[in-house]
């Protein structure tokens, strides 16, 4: 602990941000960095706890040690609180920018006190690194003769394939994107995550001796029989790509779309492609633009893509943006049935909710609306009223009577997450077995698959989550393979990590 009064004497603070009439003239990031001074400020609330529980299971998926590296921060020692970052983590960079830090719900100051800024000082220490030239290429020492494919290039298959490179094996990622990255790429908003960012990354993993083939659409123009003959294990990574569908009268009509659909085209546009180029996804496959200049937009889905939807829809220049939730409004702190440490469901505002955006919950929509024309001109919606269950959950609703009515929208994004990973083709070809909800089937402590020699871990296992835990799951289903290869594994597993820092 850097200093013992700094929890009593400052307040949490988070980085001051672009005014908003600025920020929505373009897709940059607009969240500025903190002094040194303000830095140093922050690290030092870093409470002497005792039991850290922002990096239990309560906390970071990754088990960082973030006490530590907060110690490192407020007294100037950069190289060391590097170190310490990414012992568990192989990109911070990203995390520390999207992660919706469970870290800081499981505070022990945040018990009673705003918790520690733990995601702002990640960013600022990765941030730091590279000016510094602290992050370089890390070539292995050895190279064992074993190949290994990674299959997606998402932040999964990226920590995975980094990992095992550092095991001395040689490691290709097939991507069926145009470049890596998966929804870090082609789904989070360049004002959440510029993709230099990745790109940085990307360069220094290629220096490392990580192969990338893009373009690479595993069981339509690269061979799964060749994967499998040249390769001796293959790791899926290719996340939870299926959206959730609203089958509701009037779904086809032009102007209903995933949010995924309109996020990728937005994200190309910005990196001067032609948004329509490429459509490997088969979700993404569309005839034309989708642009929310000048029309009522509504949202449906109250999630972090959801929010994705509403920032670009602002600096699209819609008339006006709604975003509606089926869940009832959630509570604006704690309640007794939300305990520290658990990660709590309560009221989140984001910044491009700040921007412009009309919010309601307890909605359901009943219908497209459209003209005779095909296109999309209302939607029909109903309010809910929730029933609860003794824990204080929303358990079933009623449609209010009387509320039913139409609103004006011309486009209307369906932001309802994901239901599993894509089956057709290279899942079902391999005939890989599913879980109950249609993820491909592999234990936690082993990642392996039915077929002995494919692994698997991110999305495409545990179901749409957070990149926290994709880059969890990549790093240790590298420890499965590397095991499965050498019959045995030096890469360190979370717990590992934790107890050898404590040693020395």
């Amino acid at each position: 602990m850097g200093k013992p009064t700094g929890f009593i004497e400052f307040t949490r603070e988070l980085p001051t941000k672009k005014p908003v009439a600025e920020r929505l003239k373009n897709y940059n990031e607009f969240v500025n960095r903190f002094s040194e001074k303000e830095l140093t400020n922050q690290a030092s609330r870093c409470m002497n706890c005792g039991v850290p529980f922002c990096h239990s299971n309560n906390g970071c998926p990754l088990g960082n040690v973030i006490p530590e590296f907060n110690d490192a921060v407020y007294r100037k020692s950069w190289k060391e609180a590097y170190d310490i970052l990414t012992s568990t983590n192989n990109f911070p960079e990203f995390t520390g920018r999207i992660c919706p830090a469970p870290c800081e719900s499981a505070c022990v100051l945040g018990i009673n006190q705003p918790p520690v800024t733990i995601e702002e000082i990640e960013k600022h220490i990765i941030e730091i690194a590279f000016e510094k030239g602290f992050v370089q290429p890390r070539k292995p020492n050895l190279q064992t003769g074993k190949k290994v494919a990674v299959v997606g290039a998402g932040p999964a298959g990226l920590a995975a394939a980094a990992q095992l490179n550092y095991a001395g094996h040689s490691v290709t990622v097939f991507e069926r994107d145009d470049v890596p990255g998966g929804l870090l790429r082609y789904g989070i908003p360049d004002f959440k995550l510029e993709k230099w960012v990745i790109d940085r990354r990307i360069d220094i993993m290629q220096q490392e001796g990580i192969e990338f083939k893009c373009n690479a659409n595993v069981g339509v123009n690269v061979s799964i029989n060749d994967l499998l003959r040249e390769y001796n294990a293959i790791v899926l990574s290719g996340g939870s790509t299926k959206p959730r569908d609203l089958p509701i009268p009037g779904r086809n009509l032009k102007g209903v779309y995933f949010a995924m659909q309109f996020l990728k085209q937005q994200n190309k546009r910005n990196a001067k492609k032609d948004p329509l180029a490429n459509p490997n996804i088969e979700s993404n496959i569309l005839p034309e633009e989708i642009l929310a200049t000048g029309k009522n937009v509504v949202v449906i889905g109250g999630g972090d893509t959801g929010s994705d939807c509403v920032g670009t829809s602002n600096r699209h220049g819609a008339i006006t943006v709604t975003q509606f939730e089926l869940m009832p409004k959630p509570p604006g702190a704690r309640t007794e049935f939300m305990p520290w440490p658990t990660y709590p469901m309560v009221l989140k505002t984001s910044s491009s909710h700040d921007e412009g955006c009309e919010r309601y919950w307890a909605i359901a929509t009943k219908a497209f609306m459209g003209d005779d024309k095909g296109n999309l001109k209302a939607l029909k919606i109903v309010d809910l009223e929730w029933k609860y269950s003794d824990d204080q959950r929303p358990s079933r609703f009623e449609e209010v009577p009387g509320s039913e009515r139409e609103i004006p929208c011309e486009l209307a994004l369906l932001a309802m997450g994901f239901v599993h990973p894509q089956h057709e083709g290279m899942l079902n070809e391999l005939d890989i077995e599913y879980d109950e909800r249609g993820n491909v089937k592999a234990a936690e402590r082993s990642y392996q698959t039915n077929i002995s020699k494919i692994f698997t871990a991110g999305d495409m296992r545990r179901g749409q989550s957070l990149v926290v835990w994709a880059i969890s799951e990549g790093r240790e289903c590298a420890r499965k393979v590397d095991e499965f290869l050498m019959g045995s594994s030096l890469l360190e597993t979370k717990d590992a990590s934790l107890v050898s820092l404590a040693v020395d």
